[in-house]
């Protein structure tokens, strides 16, 4: 009996493995790597959503070449070596054909190289640092580089005559991408266009009073103050400066390009200016996913007044992917997981892509995809839209 019983387990185990290989195959698994905690989770926590409205659209329209998408997660606390961990999960215990992910330039990172050993594409939709996918066949990219969106914010500047002979940099110095931001980009890209800048002013993230950096600030009598960092900390810098009687502009790149920020900059927020990848009433199509991430927001009881960038890019990269899916005939055979992953990879170069993010966007030789770029001025507590530049062409 207990030979029976054995043999009859073994096949029915067989059986299970079978049918789970048969439904695997009948599926397109993608991790996302994102955050919902940290940190980082203002900005992030809209990640989900717009990818989860995009997998749903796909997946009524018939999926991709027939199979339904199968979306497997990790919040990765916005930590980096959490970052890691889930390129791992996703590559060599999900099966999954590709990443969206990581979030931000810090995870990206620490998780681009494991992608590569690993031999799977990863596409973040907010790491904006600039170089993070040279020399690395498996990461691309759907954000523009803060550099190339702080130079659209300064030809602005120039062109539309907004004072600014002379500026102070203040930036968040124990966060990656903001010290990258305010030591290095800010400062030769302002004196690049020839506004005069001081040396550049840190202070870390959980800074409670910011007094004495922004006294050093106000010693020049500054136009225009350069604020390297995400919301929380660009908010104390704004609060600070205006105490101390700053009657310029604060300006950023795309750091604190995030809706929620109105909030927290509140009245004293008025003539800021910074660059921002998306743009919410552009037109049509964007108007049709904002409505639907708006619904989205609502009914997980979140805080989000309309459409982040990194929502905009995150939903556009689902798409993206099914175009690059397609175009490689993936099956989503496990058998043919190695095969199937460089096929995607081979068939995002040279890819042309048209979403709510823009029209006919095209990735550089690097991964970077060329996308337009949104000057906004924050006026009574509002978005406006100051000014805006078309993508570069794709060398």
């Amino acid at each position: 009996m207990k030979r029976i019983f054995m043999a009859a387990l073994a096949i029915a185990t067989v059986g299970l493995l079978a049918a789970g290989s048969a439904f695997a195959a009948n599926e397109i698994v993608i991790g996302l790597n994102n955050v919902k905690s940290g940190p980082l989770k203002t900005p992030g926590e809209g990640t989900e959503l717009a990818v989860d409205i995009a997998v749903k659209e796909i997946n009524a329209a018939g999926g991709i070449g027939g199979k339904q998408i199968r979306i497997v997660k990790f919040d990765t606390g916005s930590d980096p070596k959490q970052a890691v961990v889930a390129t791992r999960k996703f590559a060599q215990d999900d099966g999954a054909l590709a990443i969206i992910g990581p979030f931000s330039s810090g995870e990206a990172a620490a998780a681009f190289p494991v992608g590569e050993r690993l031999g799977i594409v990863q596409i973040p939709n907010a790491s904006s640092a600039p170089g993070l996918t040279k020399n690395k066949p498996y990461a691309f990219r759907l954000t523009e580089d803060e550099g190339k969106q702080f130079i659209r914010l300064m030809k602005t500047i120039k062109r539309k005559n907004v004072p600014a002979k002379n500026a102070e940099v203040l930036y968040v110095s124990d966060e990656r991408i903001s010290k990258i931001v305010g030591v290095f980009l800010m400062p030769k890209l302002m004196k690049k266009f020839g506004i005069s800048v001081g040396k550049p002013i840190g202070f870390s993230y959980s800074s409670f009073d910011l007094a004495p950096q922004v006294t050093k600030a106000m010693q020049s009598n500054p136009d225009i103050v350069g604020v390297a960092s995400v919301g929380p900390p660009a908010a104390k810098a704004l609060k600070e400066l205006r105490r101390q009687g700053f009657k310029g502009r604060m300006i950023g790149s795309q750091l604190f390009a995030d809706p929620n920020n109105i909030d927290l900059f509140g009245s004293d927020a008025d003539g800021t200016l910074f660059a921002a990848g998306f743009w919410y009433k552009l037109n049509a199509k964007t108007r049709a996913f904002s409505k639907k991430f708006d619904a989205e927001v609502k009914r997980h009881g979140l805080k989000r007044p309309f459409p982040h960038h990194v929502d905009a890019q995150a939903y556009d990269i689902v798409y993206l992917l099914k175009q690059a899916m397609e175009k490689a005939g993936v099956t989503g055979n496990p058998s043919k997981l190695k095969a199937e992953r460089a096929a995607i990879r081979d068939a995002l170069k040279g890819i042309v892509f048209t979403g709510i993010t823009g029209e006919n966007v095209c990735f550089d030789q690097d991964g970077d995809a060329e996308l337009p770029g949104y000057i906004i001025e924050l006026k009574g507590s509002k978005w406006t839209l100051f000014d805006q530049h078309p993508a570069d062409k794709c060398s």
